[in-house]
């Protein structure tokens, strides 16, 4: 078991060295995310000047605002564009040496990518939690949310690291990913939270979100975050709802990659 770890944080290290290499693209995605966030800011601001109240679905523009750039630094966390690379392996041939090594392939995918989301995570997403944190004066409380956020963080990745294998493997028989890729990061940003608050969706529509796992990569995280002190029915639920679809799409991206795994041919070399 110890060799076996030491074997995966071999590949977290060599991800973040190889991250970090790429400082320049690391610049651009926070640049990007800042001219993202501040179209999002006049558009919201417009959107709350015409509802002609402070407080629209029970989020005031500065608690939706704070969502939203939280939102975004967690989606560069997050999204590690691995259906991309699944999608380029299968394509060029490269999976079977990838299937070669002393490593499952799912296992060795995630491990390999850790080290980049290790680094967004601590370059990306903590920075704009302590500069909102700053700037808000306590929108966000310092308490046991954190460790629920933590949680619900881990399981996020999981979830939407499954949701990415699973559409991945969709290559071993299309052998092209780019339109069923676009689709997923669509229903993915929209459904998730990460666009646009769960809170402002119509409720025939939310009363169909709430039951799929792409609430439980940004809206549960956030939503447990931004609660100074939430009740234990609303933490049992939402980390319960998450742990669910952790075991549920774990379990189907299993098999789904076992059965399909016959499937692989080799048009590169």
């Amino acid at each position: 078991m110890v060799n076996k770890l030491k074997k995966y944080f071999a590949l977290t290290r060599l991800g973040v060295l190889e991250t970090l290499q790429w400082r320049i693209a690391l610049c651009v995605m926070v640049l990007g995310n800042l001219l993202y966030l501040t179209l999002i800011f006049f558009l919201w601001k417009a959107i709350f000047a015409s509802a002609g109240t402070d407080v629209v679905n029970g989020m005031t523009f500065e608690m939706t605002m704070v969502y939203l750039v939280l939102a975004t630094s967690l989606y560069g966390v997050v999204e590690l564009y691995l259906v991309w690379e699944i999608g380029r392996n299968i394509q060029s041939g490269k999976i079977v040496l990838d299937l070669l090594r002393p490593f499952k392939y799912k296992q060795y995918v995630f491990w390999e990518n850790s080290g980049s989301l290790l680094v967004n995570f601590l370059f990306t997403f903590l920075p704009t939690f302590i500069v909102v944190r700053l700037m808000t004066k306590g929108t966000i409380p310092l308490g046991i949310n954190l460790i629920y956020f933590l949680l619900a963080f881990v399981f996020s990745i999981i979830i939407n690291y499954n949701i990415d294998f699973i559409v991945g493997t969709i290559c071993l028989y299309t052998e092209s990913i780019w339109g069923i890729n676009i689709m997923k990061q669509m229903l993915v940003s929209l459904l998730s939270g990460a666009t646009i608050p769960l809170a402002f969706f119509p409720d025939r529509v939310a009363a169909v979100v709430k039951y799929l796992p792409f609430r439980a990569i940004y809206d549960t995280p956030l939503t447990l975050l931004m609660e100074a002190d939430p009740d234990w029915h609303t933490v049992v639920s939402k980390l319960g709802f998450s742990l669910f679809w952790v075991i549920a799409i774990s379990l189907f991206s299993n098999l789904f990659w076992r059965l399909s795994i016959k499937q692989v041919t080799v048009n590169g070399g």
